[in-house]
């Protein structure tokens, strides 16, 4: 049986005009469809001078075309062709050709290939502004006494350290600023827990620890806010960030970076025994040099008693006349002395009150009383000029719909792209004649053309063109190339 035979015309059937059709079939797509999140890789890519692009998206084994139009620019990443994309867009379709495409309204780079390419722009852009020079590098303080360890308090990394700080020099303390350390709001923390660490300078160092993970694990610590942090912080800070192989963008800032939170913590305590040893090699030596110094002093004291059991005392009545002076004057000065402390004293309570923080927070709150009315005035007014630009926005969209500027547009493009075309046949046509019009003159005027006149060209035997008689002599020979073929000469006579 048959079974492509033509269908009756127009039994029930409805007519549709091209035109029909093709709004028809895009009112289905947009309908059915509407926004789709669709990942591929991009070939065919084509920017054009009016800001929007084109391409084609595509896997192994179909592909689709897709417009991003300049306006939903700010919300992609920069393309390039073959690069692995997920789009979010509508599903609709061209009128003018048919085409079914795809209309871009997001887009964002997939896969990890994202995050190592913004690791590298980051880490170049840094690198440039000085972040990494050695230069701005802080020494770790030669003891120190305390500890601040920026992490999470749940994971394991705290408790190493802290097992490590207590088997190597337990006299450290050790201050927990508690952070999250994965996650979108990670980096904020961090960067405000740095900031907060050196505004309250409790502590000699500060340590930055987290256990390993993946690229998108650890990505918290290769965050711009993060790095700039660790720049401003006058604290040395040693950064113990993963596994020895893991590399981010805050070991490159920080003043020190250990393989591994452990290794971190080893850095910062000494060996307990070696400190014992010091410690006793050091009593030994303050002993020895103690027990030198008293019989230095007893020596010279039994001197003394030498010498002062052979000399007679002299000065004596002086000496005794001045400590009679002094007693006097200690005497008249002493029914002052309370005045002049209690003067002192009431200067030293004034200061105080004045520096005191009741005085300072009654100052604060007295400063902080008007400014929530202020930000709520100043919240209204910023309301209410967005609200109006949102309506400015919303009646120029209404007075001006995409799609009719869309289409106005392609045809525009279209009539551009055909003037261009006849501009460039114009073109070709008229280089083509030029280029005969020389071809033609350089065969009339060419040294062919000339020979061809009955003209040679006359040359020595170093293949010098000779134009003066009287520069060769008689037996010289010459070579004579002509319009077919060559001669040899020999000069017989030569006449200037």
């Amino acid at each position: 049986m048959e079974t492509n035979a033509p269908l009756p015309y127009r039994e029930g059937l409805p007519v549709y005009t091209v035109s029909r059709l093709n709004l028809e079939v895009r009112g289905l797509l947009e309908g059915r469809l509407g926004r789709v999140w669709v990942e591929g890789e991009i070939g065919n890519l084509s920017q054009p001078s009016s800001g929007h692009i084109y391409f084609t998206l595509k896997d192994a084994r179909a592909q689709v075309r897709c417009a991003l139009f300049r306006s939903a620019r700010r919300l992609c990443c920069p393309v390039a062709d073959g690069m692995q994309v997920l789009v979010g867009a509508r599903v609709s379709l061209y009128e003018g050709r048919g085409d079914y495409q795809l209309i871009v309204e997001q887009m964002e780079d997939a896969g990890e290939g994202a995050l190592r390419r913004a690791f590298e722009a980051l880490k170049r852009a840094l690198e440039a502004e000085g972040l990494f020079d050695p230069r701005h590098k802080k020494p770790l303080p030669t003891q120190v006494r305390r500890i601040g360890v920026i992490t999470s308090p749940d994971g394991a990394v705290w408790h190493d350290i802290v097992t490590t700080l207590r088997r190597r020099f337990p006299a450290i303390a050790v201050l927990l600023y508690p952070v999250p350390v994965q996650g979108r709001d990670a980096a904020a923390a961090i960067a405000r827990m740095l900031d907060l660490a050196n505004e309250r300078r409790e502590c000699d160092v500060l340590l930055l620890a987290r256990g390993g993970g993946s690229l998108e694990d650890l990505w918290c610590f290769n965050e711009e806010i993060v790095a700039r942090a660790l720049f401003r912080s006058t604290l040395p800070v040693v950064t113990g960030v993963g596994h020895e192989t893991d590399t981010t963008i805050a070991d490159w800032v920080a003043d020190i970076r250990a393989p591994t939170p452990t290794a971190a913590a080893e850095l910062l305590s000494p060996d307990q025994a070696l400190w014992r040893k010091r410690h006793h090699d050091a009593h030994q030596r303050l002993a020895r040099l103690i027990d030198r110094l008293l019989r230095e002093r007893i020596q010279r004291c039994d001197d003394l008693k030498r010498r002062l059991t052979l000399l007679p005392v002299r000065g004596l009545p002086e000496k005794r006349a001045a400590v009679t002076a002094l007693a006097r004057r200690l005497i008249l000065a002493l029914p002052g002395y309370p005045t002049r402390l209690r003067a002192r004293l009431m200067a030293l309570t004034q200061r105080l009150e004045r520096r005191s923080p009741h005085t300072r927070l009654q100052t604060y709150r007295l400063r902080l009383a008007p400014l929530p009315d202020r930000l709520t005035g100043a919240l209204r007014a910023a309301l209410r000029v967005h609200e109006r630009r949102l309506a400015l926005l919303g009646e120029r969209l209404r007075a001006q719909p995409p799609e009719a500027l869309r289409e106005r547009l392609a045809a525009r493009h279209e009539l551009l792209k055909d003037r261009l075309r006849r501009a460039m046949t114009e073109a070709m046509r008229v280089r083509g004649e030029r280029l005969a019009l020389l071809d033609r003159a350089l065969t009339l005027v060419g040294p062919p053309a000339v020979l061809d006149r009955g003209y040679a060209i006359v040359t020595d035997a170093q293949g010098r063109v000779v134009r003066d008689a009287a520069a060769h002599r008689p037996g010289e020979t010459l070579r004579i190339r002509l319009a077919h073929g060559e001669l040899w000469a020999e000069i017989k006579t030569a006449q200037p």
